[in-house]
């Protein structure tokens, strides 16, 4: 199993278990910069995942790779937590 498997699979059971999640990342365009803010685990899907959040009132949802995981892009604080081994 390599790395980018690992984190499906991390993530699969953490949306099967609680979808809740507090994220950290910045996107540039749309400008977002979200720091340990709620979101919601919309969609495991084979090659990208669904957040959506509501930081500005309105629901909004974002579709992001698992490889933005691996590089740092995207933190999700569940996901360390839960698996720090």
């Amino acid at each position: 199993m390599d790395t980018l498997d690992i984190i499906k699979h991390k993530l699969r059971v953490l949306y099967e278990t609680n979808p809740e999640v507090h994220v950290n990342f910045q996107m540039t365009h749309p400008k977002i910069d979200l720091h340990h803010s709620p979101a919601k685990l919309c969609g495991i899907y084979p090659h990208v995942f669904r957040l959506e959040e509501c930081t500005t009132g309105t629901p909004l949802c974002h579709t992001l790779q698992y490889k933005d995981i691996l590089t740092g892009q995207i933190e999700i604080v569940e996901l360390n937590k839960a698996f720090a081994k």
